[in-house]
């Protein structure tokens, strides 16, 4: 059986132990590992590995071993209760041994937990799971977590009152962390209002989301929109530090200009221009403000400037990249003025 989407996301919150299999396999190496936690987790319970309920075995394990799953599954444990048989990095060329595991398996036997990396359509251990009656198989694939996968990570998390605005917000950041950040910022936002009974806030969320390079660039962005052209220097030097290439900037600062050009010329005012752009939640006041304060003229300008200025970092000009870039964003925050 294969199971998609929010059904995935349910299933692996609550297995059903009646079932000889799960196969969860995904190009993404943080979202399997932490999809078969829950799973396992679920499954075994608590203190599941500490009452040895949960064997572990990789696929080069099993490959020297053939024997090591089969008897994994038919082990009965000193402890009472539900165990997993679980192996990691399996193979197509492990789907025999698999299968014969998968035929033996009786109820009452540890539920077997597979994970690999990214299985093509003909995949055979895919296809194994996929058409055997008692197994599931679920495939995670690059894309962002939907709402109710965010709301039961936030429940785990320990938060269940969660403004709006701020769950809008969440969902903007799961589209931009990996799942492992986003996992670990919840878990610093549960932290920050532990023993507080208040909602979450937008103002939560951005106090404790992550800070990174693409923030930073941001934070340049900002400054030249804001005509702040004194910033601009200081700024350029610490992104050169970390090795930024001017065409991430210049792509970057095409958006966010194109962005306002947009928002400007929207028939409603550019309050609802921003809100219909996919814009970080961090920004939304700023643009908002930068979209209101900017003539349509003096943004079509910027645009202009901007796309000579990638045209000329792609071409076969020697000028130094960083300082022609420079230039154009001083003279974008100069027009402002």
């Amino acid at each position: 059986m294969i199971l998609k989407g929010a059904e995935a996301a349910r299933y692996c919150a609550k297995p059903d132990p009646a079932r000889a299999g799960l196969l969860i396999f995904g190009a993404d190496a943080m979202r399997v590992a932490l999809k078969r936690q829950e799973a396992i987790a679920a499954l075994v319970g608590p203190e599941g590995e500490a009452e040895m309920r949960l064997t572990r075995m990789s696929g080069a394990d099993l490959r020297k071993d053939g024997s090591l799953l089969l008897d994994a599954i038919k082990a009965v444990g000193f402890f009472p209760g539900p165990r997993v048989a679980f192996l990691e990095e399996a193979t197509d060329g492990l789907t025999d041994t698999v299968a014969v595991a998968l035929k033996e398996w009786k109820p009452g036997d540890a539920v077997i937990v597979v994970t690999a990396g990214n299985l093509t359509g003909k995949s055979a251990l895919k296809v194994l799971f996929e058409k055997h009656p008692s197994a599931v198989c679920i495939g995670l694939y690059d894309e962002p977590p939907g709402r109710e996968e965010i709301e039961a990570a936030l429940k785990a998390a320990g938060l269940v009152d969660i403004d709006r605005e701020a769950m809008t917000d969440l969902n903007t950041l799961a589209r931009a962390l990996d799942p492992g950040d986003f996992r670990q910022t919840l878990e610093k936002i549960a932290l920050y209002k532990w023993g507080d009974p208040s909602p979450l806030m937008p103002a939560d969320v951005a106090a404790m989301a992550p800070a990174t390079i693409e923030a930073e660039v941001d934070e340049l962005i900002d400054a030249v929109a804001e005509a702040r052209s004194q910033a601009i220097g200081p700024l350029f030097r610490r992104l050169e530090g970390q090795g930024v290439q001017p065409v991430t900037i210049c792509i970057g600062a095409l958006r966010h200009f194109r962005i306002l050009h947009a928002a400007a010329t929207d028939p409603q005012g550019p309050g609802v221009g921003i809100q219909r752009a996919r814009v970080n939640f961090k920004q939304k006041d700023a643009m908002g403000r930068q979209a209101g304060q900017w003539g349509v003229r003096a943004l079509e300008t910027a645009v202009a400037v901007l796309l000579e200025t990638d045209l000329t970092l792609r071409s076969a000009s020697k000028a130094p990249g960083m300082a022609l870039m420079e230039r154009a964003l001083i003279r974008i925050a100069m027009t402002r003025r």
